[in-house]
C-alpha cells in the first residue's frame, strides 16, 4: 500500500494532555503501517549467584585449606563443562567468596549446575593436582525457587565430605522499569480503496551501530481513521537499553506528498497523540518466584478409545520395551521443569474418557491413583508410577472432554485468587490424542480460567487432526466463549508431540513452557498483587 508522510509539529503534540514522555525519553518521529500481531518478548534474565561454605575439610598441614569454588554446567545429558570459578581464599574453612557467578536463566529449561570446592595449593589452572573438598549439584530452578539454598557437600562417590556445606544465594540482575503508553491518532488519510485504513504503530530503538530495530507493534485498529490503541507496556530495557538519554523512534507516516504539492495550505494528513507516558517499576517472574510464589502442577491424561488397546504395540498407551511412550515422555519433559517450583512436589494427576473400576462408569475426571480424597502423586516419578499402575485397570472409552479437568483445577485457582498476595499459580498439562468433543464447554472453561492464576498446556500425541487445539491456543486472535466473551489473557499453549520426535528431549518443554513466565507476570500485574516475600527454605 502507498504511504504518506508528515512531520509532526511539536505544538500539535503539546496540545495533548500528558503527551510528552518523562525527561530524557525522546520521541523522534512516527510511522504508520497496516496490520500485524504484537511481538512476544523472550523471557530470559540473568541471575547472580553468591557462594559461601562452612566447615570445609582441612587438607593443609600447618595452615588451613585455601578454597576455591568452580561452577560447572551440564546440557542435554552431556559432560560437565566449566562456566566460571571464584577467587581463592587463603586459610579459611568458612569462605565467603566475593566473586559472583552470573548466569542466564530460562524458566523452560532444566539448567543443571554443579559447584565444586577445591583446596588450591599451586598456580596452575588445572584442578587435577588440587585437593577436592566436596561438591553439590542441583538445578538453577531449585536455587531461584528458594532464593537461598544450603546443602551438605559430598564426594564424587556420594558420601559426605565431612561436615562441609555450601550456601548459594540468588539475585536477579534486572532493570524492572516499564514504560506505560497510551497513543491515539486523528484524521488519518484513507489508504484503502475499499473501506478505511487499518492502522497500527511500530516502536524502534537504535543499536550501537546506528541501526533501528523494532521492539513493539500495537494491535491493528480495523477501518478507523481516528484510532485509539489499547494502553500497552514496553520494558525500558527493550525500548532504549534502559538508557533514558537514548532516542526512540515511532514512525507514523501521515504526510501525503501529492496533497502537499497541490495545496500550499496543506499541513498534514492526521496527527498522532501520546496521551500518556509513564515509567513504573514492575515485578518480574523471578520476583514472584523468589518471593515464595508456588507453581502448582496438575496433569490430565486422555484415556479415550481412539488411543488403541494399551496391550497393542500400535496403541499410543503401549509401553515400549524400555517402558516409555509419548504420554510418559511429555510428562517427564514438562514435569521435570515445573517440579522445581513447588515446595512439597506433590502433584495431582487425573485421567479422562475411561471406564473406571469398580463399576466401570465413564469418568472425565478420575485420579490416576483412584483416591479422590488424595489424588496427589509424589513428584514426577510418582505421576509416572500412578499412570503405569492405572493403565491395566481402566477400559479406554470416550468421548474426549477437556472442560471437567479444566474446571477442576480452576476451582483451586479461584480459591488462590482470593488471597491478597501472589502466592500460588496453577499449571495444567493436558495430554491427548484426539479431536476434542466438548469444544464449546472447553472454550467457556478457558475464558473463565483466563481470569484466574492459571495456565494450560496441551500436548497432542499421535497423528490426529489437532486444528481445534490450534484454535484454543488463541495465538491468531482472542479466544471467545460461545456467548462471545473474550479471554482476558492468552493462557493456552498447544504443541503436537510429533514435531519433537527427533528433537532433543528438552525441546518440548522449551516450547510449551516458554510463555508461562509472562503469563504469570501478566496475571499478577493485572491484579496488582505483590510477591508474598516469605521465601521459606525448602
Amino acid at each position: 500500500m502507498s504511504q504518506q508522510k508528515i512531520i509532526l509539529a511539536s505544538k500539535k503534540l503539546r496540545s495533548c494532555q500528558q503527551l510528552l514522555p518523562p525527561p530524557g525519553v525522546k520521541l523522534i518521529a512516527f510511522t504508520c503501517n497496516i496490520a500485524a500481531k504484537q511481538m512476544a518478548a523472550q523471557c530470559v534474565t540473568k541471575v547472580e549467584l553468591s557462594i559461601s561454605c562452612n566447615n570445609l575439610l582441612d587438607k593443609d598441614v600447618g595452615s588451613k585449606s585455601d578454597p576455591l569454588c568452580v561452577l560447572l554446567q551440564n546440557t542435554s545429558g552431556q559432560q560437565w563443562y566449566e562456566l566460571d570459578r571464584t577467587e581463592r581464599i587463603k586459610n579459611s574453612l568458612n569462605p565467603n567468596f566475593s566473586k559472583k557467578f552470573l548466569i542466564d536463566y530460562y524458566f523452560e529449561l532444566v539448567q543443571k549446575l554443579k559447584f565444586g570446592i577445591y583446596d588450591i595449593d599451586n598456580k596452575t589452572i588445572e584442578l587435577n593436582d588440587d585437593d577436592f573438598l566436596g561438591e553439590f549439584d542441583c538445578t538453577l530452578g531449585q536455587i531461584v525457587s528458594t532464593k537461598t539454598l544450603t546443602r551438605p557437600l559430598v564426594f564424587k562417590n556420594g558420601k559426605p565430605a565431612g561436615k562441609g556445606s555450601i550456601t548459594i544465594t540468588a539475585e536477579e540482575v534486572k532493570d524492572n522499569r516499564v514504560v506505560l503508553l497510551e497513543v491515539e491518532a486523528r484524521k488519518l488519510d484513507n489508504k484503502d480503496f475499499f473501506g478505511k485504513s487499518d492502522p497500527y504503530l511500530e516502536f524502534h530503538k537504535q543499536t550501537s551501530e546506528g541501526n533501528w530495530v523494532m521492539v513493539h507493534r500495537t494491535e491493528v485498529i480495523k477501518n478507523n481513521l481516528n484510532p485509539v490503541w489499547r494502553p500497552f507496556k514496553i520494558s525500558l530495557n527493550s525500548l532504549c537499553y534502559s538508557d533514558m538519554e537514548k532516542p526512540i523512534k515511532v514512525e507514523f507516516e501521515c504526510i501525503n506528498e501529492k496533497k502537499k504539492q497541490k495545496k500550499k495550505s496543506y499541513r498534514n494528513s492526521g496527527i498522532v497523540c501520546v496521551k500518556h507516558c509513564e515509567v513504573i517499576m514492575e515485578c518480574t517472574f523471578l520476583d514472584y518466584i523468589m518471593g515464595g510464589c508456588q507453581l502448582n502442577f496438575t496433569v490430565g491424561i486422555d484415556f479415550t478409545g481412539s488411543n488403541g488397546d494399551p496391550r497393542s504395540p500400535d496403541s499410543l498407551h503401549y509401553l515400549s520395551p524400555n517402558g516409555v511412550n509419548e504420554y510418559l515422555s511429555a510428562i517427564w519433559s514438562v514435569g521435570m521443569v515445573v517440579q522445581d517450583y513447588d515446595t512439597d512436589k506433590m502433584f495431582p494427576a487425573f485421567g479422562f474418557g475411561a471406564q473406571i473400576p469398580p463399576s466401570f462408569q465413564v469418568s472425565h475426571e478420575f485420579p490416576l491413583n483412584f483416591n479422590p480424597s488424595n489424588p496427589f502423586c509424589n513428584g514426577v516419578q510418582g505421576i509416572v508410577e500412578a499412570y503405569r499402575a492405572c493403565l491395566p485397570q481402566v477400559k479406554l472409552y470416550g468421548p474426549t472432554n477437556f472442560s471437567p479437568i479444566i474446571n477442576h483445577v480452576a476451582k483451586f485457582a479461584a480459591a488462590a485468587a482470593q488471597q491478597q498476595t501472589a502466592s500460588q499459580y496453577f499449571v495444567l498439562l493436558i495430554i491427548t490424542d484426539g479431536v476434542i468433543t466438548d469444544l464449546d464447554a472447553t472454550r467457556t472453561a478457558i475464558v473463565n480460567a483466563s481470569k484466574l492464576p492459571m495456565s494450560i498446556i496441551i500436548v497432542g500425541v499421535g497423528g490426529a487432526d489437532f486444528s481445534a487445539m490450534e484454535f484454543l491456543d488463541g495465538d491468531n486472535g482472542s479466544l471467545r466463549s460461545p456467548s462471545g466473551e473474550p479471554a482476558i489473557r492468552d493462557i493456552v499453549q498447544f504443541v503436537p508431540f510429533r514435531k519433537f520426535q527427533n528433537a532433543p528431549k528438552e525441546a518440548l518443554a522449551q516450547c510449551v513452557l516458554a510463555e508461562v513466565p509472562q503469563q504469570v507476570v501478566n496475571y499478577f500485574n493485572t491484579y496488582k498483587l505483590q510477591p508474598p516475600k516469605n521465601p521459606a527454605a525448602k
